[in-house]
């Protein structure tokens, strides 16, 4: 299962990729795999205050919703209205299909790097 290695990690798979003092939020391919086939995602709007845990919206598959939380702290910029529209491009490239742009975001504490989160999904 590929973790890239330029991205970071939290504990409920989300990847995040900094783009300057904002960050990229995605699900990870084991998080789509867990999932299976995701036929709805639903997401804050642009403008929500967030910080690290909050709820964002939720993720439907075929066989349960998932709730998802943030990974950060900041103000959501933006969501990807492709994602929301299509949410099998999450199945069909999960690192490519991100969720939300947050920023600025200057705490990452809570955030794994690949090495570590590659030892996280072994263990589950």
């Amino acid at each position: 299962m590929p973790v890239p290695d330029d991205l970071m990690y939290s504990a409920d798979h989300k990847w995040v990729r900094l783009a300057g003092g904002n960050a990229v939020v995605g699900l990870t391919d084991y998080a789509q795999r867990l999932f299976g086939d995701i036929i709805f995602i639903n997401l804050c709007m642009a403008g929500a205050k967030i910080n690290v845990g909050d709820l964002l919206g939720d993720a439907e598959s075929v066989t349960a919703v998932s709730e998802l939380v943030s990974p950060v702290d900041g103000v959501v910029l933006k969501v990807n209205a492709a994602a929301l529209e299509k949410p099998e491009l999450i199945n069909q490239d999960p690192y490519g299909a991100w969720l939300f742009e947050a920023g600025p975001v200057s705490d990452f504490s809570a955030l794994m790097n690949a090495e570590a989160y590659a030892a996280l999904i072994d263990m589950q």
